[in-house]
């Protein structure tokens, strides 16, 4: 079993053993019902990718060529332009997130990326000083909330440390989120910004080092619980996934696409489950 197979089973596991019930809840199901979960607070996992523990669950497909794609969109074209994901991606789930008719998710992700030209000062400080201790990406801006209606920022701090071991550098990274909802998109998350780190450090020509992962929220929507006990009797796949970016080193960040990715040794359990999204 795998690192990430063992933590997935162990949170669905606490969740549904000692999470309590939200009350209260903001977000409805399609049919107009409060979209209430249960949920624990503080979860937090490390993986050391340079060992070959990525953050990717067997037990159930992962879209991750769509997953990857929403980085692009957001920290690339630095965008909330649902048409541009729409056309240019083919990534469609944000459009239940659409703010009025603006064809737009607000002044969210993307929007706050280039409002604050957020990549741009990232490398820029990385190149000028890999040790600086300040690399880090907020979407959580006051301002830009107050400008439009829009789904607050669920993955909305990454922060970027390096380490010199043997004579290489390694770029570690510390996604933290306010919200998750676990059996969806937990590892569509974790492997969206593992992926935006292997861009990072594609562009230095630097190693990918560790991931940390810590969420503040983590819940199992009242839809989904006999899901849940379908992945617990799961076995998960033998195979270890892992992540490649097939690019040289010091490719410009900017110039990196999707394509260069590709999941490798993947082979999750089937048949695919069905889940109906809260909004």
């Amino acid at each position: 079993m795998t690192k990430a197979d063992a933590i997935f089973k162990a949170n669905i596991e606490k969740i549904m053993k000692e999470g309590v019930m939200s009350e209260q809840a903001r977000p409805k199901y399609k049919n107009g019902q409060t979209a209430n979960s249960k949920y624990i607070t503080g979860s937090f996992a490390e993986y050391d990718l340079a060992k070959g523990e990525f953050p990717i669950t067997t037990l159930r497909l992962i879209p991750i060529k769509s997953a990857i794609k929403e980085i692009f969109w957001i920290y690339q074209d630095q965008s909330n332009d649902l048409g541009l994901l729409n056309d240019k991606y083919k990534v469609k789930y944000w459009n239940d997130w659409e703010v009025g008719k603006t064809g737009t998710i607000g002044q969210r992700y993307g929007a706050v990326v280039k409002k604050h030209d957020i990549i741009n000062k990232i490398l820029k400080q990385l190149e000028e000083n890999p040790w600086n201790r300040r690399n880090v990406i907020s979407l959580w801006d006051y301002d830009a909330f107050e400008e439009s209606e829009g789904l607050l920022p669920c993955a909305f701090q990454t922060m970027f440390d390096v380490r010199r071991v043997d004579g290489d550098i390694y770029l570690d990274a510390t996604l933290s989120q306010r919200s998750n909802d676990m059996l969806v998109a937990h590892h569509i998350n974790a492997m969206q910004y593992v992926a935006l780190q292997m861009m990072i450090a594609k562009h230095f020509g630097w190693k990918v080092g560790k991931f940390f992962y810590f969420v503040n929220n983590l819940h199992i929507y009242d839809n989904q619980f006999d899901q849940a006990e379908e992945l617990l009797k799961r076995t998960p796949s033998d195979m270890e996934p892992r992540l490649v970016l097939n690019v040289p080193d010091g490719t410009n960040f900017f110039d990196i696409k999707p394509e260069d990715f590709d999941l490798l040794d993947y082979e999750p359990v089937k048949p695919q489950l069905k889940f109906d999204l809260a909004i």
